[in-house]
């Protein structure tokens, strides 16, 4: 059973369930936070502050490990999300951000679809116009949702994660993800038709 009062960490990012996300913690109260959940092997949440305020859903992060202690006490670690969450009630009784939560999980899980493979082979195409690589999955991941998996390699807007972060159905994240693909697809395609040209300066290869 995850605890319902957790360390609460307001950054401008998205975190999604398996993510990775490497970590600088440098603000006092937060080397804190840090402290108690090495000390006592809790998750803290990773939730959305950005100019339009706090966001209400984030992700637990596990810290998997303390890379760096620096001299002066900041700390570099590396953490991965956990589980989706909704604050229901901020406190503010420590020196860092609580918040009392709720776990949000998804519908049943349903069978792969046609339209997963459809989806699969818009991000590989995406995939490999944005690394110059198609995308090998790692077993070790697997048991999260493609989804998730997709979107934290996919060069999404905030506003974009967030919404997706929000979707309870796997089904409804993955029309999300095709249908951003399909707008980006497009652009990315027409992008590299133009580093062709650039690079044979206008005139066509012999």
């Amino acid at each position: 059973m995850r605890p319902t009062r957790i360390p609460l960490f307001p950054l401008n990012v998205v975190l999604f369930p398996g993510m990775s996300l490497p970590l600088h913690i440098f603000e006092p109260r937060y080397r804190l936070m840090v402290s108690h959940c090495l000390t006592h092997k809790l998750e803290f949440g990773m939730i959305l502050a950005s100019d339009k305020g706090v966001a209400t859903v984030g992700c637990t992060t596990q810290i998997l490990q303390t890379i760096k202690i620096h001299p002066e006490g900041e700390l570099d670690i590396l953490t991965e999300g956990r589980a989706v969450f909704r604050a229901v009630d901020l406190l503010s009784e420590n020196e860092y951000h609580e918040a009392i939560v709720e776990y949000l999980s998804d519908g049943p899980a349903e069978p792969e679809t046609k339209q997963e493979d459809a989806l699969m082979g818009s991000f590989q195409q995406c995939h490999s116009l944005l690394y110059n690589r198609l995308w090998s999955p790692s077993p070790r991941d697997a048991h999260w949702p493609i989804s998730y998996r997709m979107a934290t390699r996919l060069p999404l807007e905030l506003e974009e994660k967030q919404a997706l972060l929000e979707m309870r159905a796997e089904p409804e994240r993955q029309e999300f993800l095709a249908a951003w693909l399909g707008r980006v697809l497009p652009q990315l395609e027409m992008r590299e038709r133009a580093r062709g040209r650039a690079s044979t300066n206008g005139h066509s290869v012999n």
